[in-house]
């Protein structure tokens, strides 16, 4: 018996869906915005584009577009939605949290809603959280959302930061499925001594927004790239090897590896430890750049609908961000 069926059903993903803004920057475009190259960025991150919102658009909206397909999708409307759990770093606003704008953007007035915030690791996250509501049968229906504009809080002056973040949505429907489908296994993992790599400083209680705040850039994403790079090359691999031994799983029986992308040098290192055919990865990540917490939903609803992952597919998905935090999970594709 898998890690989840153990606490009641098995749950699986039944829908997803994806929201992309429709503006494109290129790399070409950051050349003429920093001191920075095409080839500079394509070598260290494998980035040629990303997506970016403008300013009328904000994280909700994107997650309600995203929610309205993977509905849709799975034949649920709305108000058969028991709970909404959006994974974000960039909320519409401190509070009310971007699930209650969902809420009503879908018509689901009976669900309950909140945010979770786990970095890049948070779609992984929310769907663990949503996961234990259906197993327990104390829900039908979960809606798992990662929404970001990350482009909100990046400082476009920082070379180092600006050329790695884009914007988007994506969203999954969990409902009951047949026992051996869905959910086999989940690991979260979290290391608070790493706080301070991967920030935003100021915002908050600790900082609260003011003048100087302001002026000395304190809004936006602060990243130390050489330690996050060593923490993620090492974590992905580990993540994902203990959420496949939870399962009862070894690396051959990866269909497909879907990846937080962050950097196609940190999924590469992935690949090689779990011994996977380049085939059997989902990357994104030269067209969309890093979307946190929405990387992998979208990489998820990509590679569905392009056909690519199928019925009876084992797929691990597998994220690091910040906090620090870490997940994988491990999945039986169908329902």
């Amino acid at each position: 018996m898998n890690e989840l069926a153990k606490s009641g059903r098995s749950v699986g993903i039944v829908g997803v869906g994806a929201a992309l803004p429709e503006k494109v920057l290129t790399n070409f475009d950051l050349e003429k915005m920093v001191d920075t190259s095409d080839e500079w960025i394509r070598t260290r991150t494998g980035i040629k584009e990303r997506r970016i919102a403008d300013e009328k658009t904000a994280t909700s909206d994107l997650a309600v577009a995203a929610a309205r397909q993977a509905l849709e999708r799975a034949g649920v409307k709305g108000e058969d939605v028991d709970l909404i759990l959006v994974a974000t770093v960039t909320p519409d606003m401190v509070f009310p949290s971007t699930a209650n704008l969902v809420q009503a953007g879908i018509g689901a007035g009976r669900a309950a809603a909140m945010d979770l915030e786990a970095g890049c690791s948070g779609f992984i996250y929310a769907l663990a959280v949503g996961s234990q509501f259906v197993a327990s049968g104390v829900y039908e229906t979960v809606l798992v959302i990662g929404a970001e504009t990350l482009s909100k809080i990046t400082d476009w002056t920082d070379r180092n930061t600006c050329v790695l973040f884009g914007d988007g949505a994506g969203a999954a429907v969990l409902r009951p499925v047949p026992p051996g489908k869905g959910v086999l296994s989940l690991h979260l993992g979290a290391d608070g001594n790493g706080r301070d790599l991967l920030k935003m400083p100021a915002g908050g209680s600790r900082r609260p927004a003011s003048l100087e705040t302001v002026q000395e850039h304190l809004h936006f994403i602060q990243m130390n790239g050489t330690e996050v790079f060593k923490f993620a090359v090492r974590v992905m691999g580990e993540a994902s090897v203990k959420a496949l031994e939870m399962a009862g799983l070894g690396t051959a029986d990866v269909d497909f590896l879907v990846p937080h992308q962050a950097n196609l040098r940190i999924i590469d290192a992935a690949v090689k430890r779990l011994a996977l055919s380049p085939d059997k990865v989902v990357v994104n990540l030269d067209r969309y750049g890093n979307m946190s917490a929405a990387s992998i939903p979208v990489a998820l609803e990509e590679a569905w609908s392009q056909g690519r992952i199928k019925d009876g597919d084992v797929v691990v998905m597998v994220a690091f961000g910040a906090g620090l935090t870490w997940a994988a999970a491990v999945l039986r594709w169908g329902t």
